[in-house]
């Protein structure tokens, strides 16, 4: 199928400026949305090129890049420091493991609800792909209005049991945690902020002093239901992504990454799934990623920047 070239956006529409990733910080209210602005890497050939290649059907799929813009920060985007998030063996391994994680996400928990769909969220429930698949669990697409979705790595509002699989609201463990560590939150507000929800306190005198509630069904274990590292996305989401790209083949639709850097395969497969068919590949991203030989395009834009430009092109060529 020949698709129309886009209209482009008038560069009035794109505010200058540098954008500023906040990365770490106290815990408390999310750090205010960056002002969006042009990379100094982008390409504006390659920009245009991608305009034309996503005017047609799209399945999209972003990473924690693209909830920068909302004060949160990334693994691995430039200038992020070196982190090690724990795996599903550690937390599984004891309670110690398990008093380290709820300690640390206790603190994290209220600026990660405080933040706010940036305006690369907006953009993107507005655009109204086939279906949107993110890596992230903070549920800003969620908030944006996004209507065809899935969350691979589920959300991290939810709770589940490892024992009796009750899955339950993360805001009601977040009262019992409070009500057994009186003052926790206060003491430690210092904590730098992780990309889960999480914040970086490691001294085991401190976090050995933390309280983690049972299980209110079966007294299990209580975890995040969210897919650690070392853990599988369960089936159905991957087939439904699988049927998603695939369909693109047919529909003379594109394969659009945002602000992922596909080290990992749970969001790399969909990328060597689509261009295998000889689906285009549109990868936006500030830093280099392990798809970049893959794509179709390669666009060095910030994602807020470049989804709000893209909406604003498919919106005037309608």
């Amino acid at each position: 199928m020949t698709q129309a070239p886009l209209a482009r956006p008038a560069q009035a529409d794109r505010p200058a400026g540098p954008v500023v990733r906040p990365v770490g910080g106290p815990v408390g209210p999310a750090v205010p949305p960056a002002p969006v602005g042009l990379a100094p890497t982008a390409s504006a050939a390659d920009r245009e090129a991608a305009y034309d290649l996503l005017g047609g059907p799209l399945v999209v799929l972003t990473g924690a890049g693209l909830s920068t813009d909302s004060g949160i920060p990334d693994y691995r985007g430039p200038g992020a420091p070196t982190r090690t998030p724990m795996t599903y063996q550690v937390f599984c391994s004891g309670p110690e493991a398990q008093q380290r994680y709820w300690a640390r996400s206790h603190l994290g928990w209220g600026r990660m609800t405080a933040a706010s769909p940036n305006p690369g969220h907006h953009a993107l429930a507005a655009l109204d792909p086939a279906l949107l698949i993110t890596q992230n669990v903070d549920g800003l697409h969620e908030e944006a209005g996004s209507r065809r979705l899935v969350a691979l790595h589920g959300r991290i509002a939810d709770v589940v049991c490892l024992d009796c699989r009750t899955t339950s609201p993360r805001a009601r463990l977040q009262g019992r945690l409070e009500a057994a560590n009186p003052g926790w939150i206060e003491a430690h507000a210092a904590a730098a902020m992780r990309p889960d929800g999480d914040v970086e306190l490691d001294d085991p005198a401190v976090i050995g002093d933390f309280v983690v509630p049972d299980c209110e069904v079966c007294g299990g274990v209580l975890k995040p239901d969210v897919v650690f590292f070392g853990e599988n996305v369960p089936a159905p989401r991957v087939e439904r992504c699988y049927a998603a790209v695939d369909a693109l083949a047919d529909r003379g639709g594109a394969l659009l990454v945002v602000g992922s850097s596909l080290t990992v395969m749970s969001g790399l497969r969909f990328v060597k799934r689509a261009a295998k068919a000889g689906t285009p590949v549109v990868i936006v991203n500030r830093g280099a990623t392990r798809g970049d030989d893959l794509a179709t395009v390669r666009v060095g834009d910030g994602c807020s920047e470049f989804l709000v430009g893209l909406a604003t092109a498919r919106r005037t060529s309608d």
